[in-house]
């Protein structure tokens, strides 16, 4: 079989790959790149585990092709945390208790980061409505949803947060 080449830039570093054309995304991420927070629930996109940033958009990576997405940028669950210190996402998520077996999180967590991005005060109706596309079947959304909203109060207080000065040298 043919194969066509792939280049895009994953978490900040450029990746390639030669791939049969009917590889999914999903796929180049968890088999190719050893990328494996995304994961694959249905193959359909009806339950988001496989949801990943493409080019800044929300994407389920079941459904799209890895040659759609040559020369884009993806950013996957992996790339969420700045070294150690992990995303507001991540944490409300640890400290709401947001999560129970963790198959779904890191596309509710993928899929929240954008709808954030979107709108950064949302009311429960507009979580509840912005995450629809990602199933849980384990906790029944309520502290997803507080998780949801423990991040967005944590990153607005950062954004008006005033500026530490720099040390004096």
């Amino acid at each position: 079989m043919t194969t066509q080449h792939v280049s895009v830039t994953v978490n900040g570093e450029v990746r390639e790959a030669d791939v049969e054309p009917r590889l999914l995304l999903v796929h180049l991420l968890r088999e190719n790149f050893g990328l494996t927070g995304t994961h694959v629930g249905c193959d359909t996109s009806n339950c988001g585990a496989c949801t990943v940033h493409v080019d800044g958009v929300s994407a389920k990576s079941c459904t799209m092709l890895a040659v759609q997405a040559n020369g884009s940028t993806i950013k996957t669950i992996e790339g969420m945390a700045n070294g150690a210190d992990l995303h507001p996402l991540q944490q409300a998520f640890w400290d709401q208790h947001g999560l129970q077996c963790g198959f779904c999180t890191p596309g509710m967590i993928m899929q929240s980061a954008w709808l954030l991005e979107q709108n950064p005060d949302p009311s429960e109706a507009e979580i509840r409505e912005g995450i629809s596309g990602n199933l849980c079947r384990c906790t029944g959304y309520v502290n997803i949803v507080k998780s949801i909203q423990q991040a967005a109060q944590q990153m607005q207080a950062a954004e008006s947060a005033p500026a530490e000065p720099a040390a004096a040298s």
